[in-house]
C-alpha cells in the first residue's frame, strides 16, 4: 500500500487525484506482525467479554467461548491423528449448524484447508468440485451420504450414523460428537508451523462470469476480515446477538458468522436452513439484534408486515444488514415505513476479497439509500474504463478494481 500520509486525498471522497486512488475513509488497523500465525490462534486471543458463542435455533443448544475453544482442540487432534496434515484440503458439505464453526477452525489451525460446499449439489456436481479441489477428507451428514456412493475418501458424520444400507459404499470413519469425547490433555498434535500467507480457505464463488472457480483465501486475508468486525463495532450498541440465516458455505455466512463474529464476542444464533417462520420466531425468542438477509427476503418482509408485526416480537431487532443483490431505493423506503425503528445496512463484497468491500455503520450512513456505504478499511480502490484500461476520477462509471490486505491470493 502506498504510504497514505504524503498524499493529497480529498477528504469527502477519498479520491487522490495524483494515483487516480479511493482510499478508504474508515480508520485502518494494523495486522499481526508475527508472520507464523494461524486464523484460530489469532481469533481465539482476541480480547472480549463475550460469554456465548453459538445458540442452535432449533435445540436452544448453547456453545460458550471455553466450550468452543474445548471443542476445537478436540477436534484438531482427532484430525492430526486421521493424519490431516498442512496443506491438505478437507471439505464440508452440510447446512448449516453449531459444528461448523469447530471443524473450521480445528481444519485451519493445522495448516490444513477448507473448502465447501452447497448439501443440494448432485452428486456430479460433488464429483467435479472434488476433482479441483482434491480434499483428503469429508465431514458431511446422513442425508448427503447417498449422493457419495463410491467415493474412496474418509467421511466423518456431522449427526449420527445412518443404517448400514446406506453407508456400505462409503468409509465413514468417526462422527462429530466422538470427536468431541476427544481429550487433549498431555496429547501431542502433529503440527507443522503455520504463516500468515499459507492458504486457509478454497472456497467457490457463484460463477456469474462462468463455471463456479475456486478462490484460495491466506490467513492473513482471514484476519483482515475478521479484525475488521472488532475494529467496526460500536459499543454504544450493547452487546450484540446475530442470527445466522445465510448458508455457511458461502463467503457471507463463513465469514461472518463462523468465524467473523468471535472477535466481538457476540452471541450468533445459528439456522440450519431459511424459514421465514423460524428465523422470525428465533429473533423472537433469542432477541436478537442484527438480521442479515438478502433483498427478496427484505421484500416478503414488507409484503407480509402486517402479519408479522402480529406474530412476532422483533422489538430487538436494531438492524438489518443487506447484501447479494442490489436493493433498491423504494424497496427500503417501504421497509422503513413498515418497520421504523430497524435501520437497513447495505453492504459488498466478494469471495475474492474475503468478505471485504464496502459497508454501512452507522445510522447516518444508513440514511445514505442506493449506496453500499464506505470503502472497507484498510482498502484502496480505483474505477477503470473496462475498453481503455484507464482509471477515472469521482462520479464516473467503470469498473470496480480493489486492493488490500483481504484480496485473494
Amino acid at each position: 500500500m502506498a504510504e497514505i500520509s504524503s498524499l493529497r486525498i480529498d477528504p469527502r471522497s477519498g479520491f487522490c487525484s495524483s494515483n487516480s486512488t479511493f482510499y478508504s475513509k474508515r480508520v485502518p488497523f494494523p495486522l499481526p506482525s508475527n508472520h507464523a500465525l494461524d486464523i484460530t490462534t489469532f481469533i481465539s486471543s482476541y480480547p472480549h467479554h463475550g460469554k456465548t458463542a453459538f445458540i442452535d435455533a432449533a435445540t436452544g443448544r448453547h456453545l460458550s467461548f471455553s466450550q468452543l475453544w474445548q471443542s476445537v482442540g478436540s477436534v484438531s487432534t482427532c484430525l492430526s491423528e486421521l493424519g490431516i496434515r498442512k496443506g491438505n484440503v478437507v471439505i464440508i458439505i452440510a447446512p448449516n449448524s453449531i459444528f461448523l464453526p469447530i471443524v473450521c477452525l480445528s481444519v485451519m489451525s493445522l495448516g490444513a484447508i477448507i473448502t465447501t460446499s452447497n448439501p443440494l449439489n448432485t452428486s456430479r456436481e460433488f464429483a467435479v468440485q472434488m476433482a479441483d479441489s482434491k480434499p483428503v477428507l469429508v465431514f458431511t451428514t446422513t442425508q448427503v451420504v447417498p449422493k457419495l456412493a463410491g467415493s474412496p475418501l474418509p467421511i466423518v458424520l456431522l449427526d449420527e450414523q445412518v443404517a448400514t444400507e446406506k453407508t456400505g459404499q462409503v468409509k465413514i470413519v468417526t462422527t462429530i460428537s466422538e470427536m468431541l469425547k476427544k481429550e487433549t490433555k498431555d496429547k501431542i498434535r502433529v503440527k507443522d508451523r503455520v504463516y500468515q500467507d499459507d492458504a486457509a480457505t478454497l472456497l467457490y464463488s457463484s460463477g456469474t462470469t462462468g463455471a463456479s472457480k475456486g478462490v484460495i483465501s491466506s490467513h492473513r486475508n482471514l484476519m483482515a476480515l475478521t479484525q475488521s468486525f472488532s475494529h467496526l463495532s460500536n459499543p454504544e450498541k450493547g452487546e450484540q446477538t446475530h442470527i445466522c440465516a445465510v448458508p455457511m458455505f458461502h463467503i457471507y455466512g463463513f465469514g461472518a458468522f463462523a468465524i467473523g463474529k468471535l472477535t466481538q464476542g457476540s452471541k450468533v444464533v445459528i439456522l440450519s436452513k431459511f424459514d421465514m417462520k423460524e428465523m422470525l420466531s428465533a429473533v423472537e425468542k433469542y432477541r436478537v439484534t442484527c438480521l442479515p438477509l438478502v433483498p427478496s427476503i427484505l421484500l416478503v418482509m414488507v409484503k407480509e408486515a402486517d402479519e408479522i408485526r402480529k406474530k412476532y416480537d422483533l422489538s430487538s431487532l436494531q438492524s438489518i444488514v443487506c447484501g447479494g443483490a442490489p436493493l433498491s431505493k423504494d424497496l427500503i423506503n417501504r421497509f422503513r415505513e413498515k418497520f421504523p425503528s430497524i435501520d437497513i445496512r447495505q453492504g459488498y463484497a466478494m469471495t475474492e476479497s474475503t468478505g471485504f468491500g464496502a459497508s454501512m455503520q452507522t445510522p447516518e450512513e444508513c440514511l445514505k439509500y442506493g449506496s453500499v456505504g464506505l470503502l472497507s478499511p484498510n482498502l484502496e480502490a480505483k474505477i477503470v474504463d473496462p475498453t481503455t484500461g484507464m482509471a477515472l476520477e469521482v462520479n464516473q462509471k467503470g469498473e470496480l478494481w480493489l486492493r488490500g490486505p483481504s484480496i485473494m491470493k
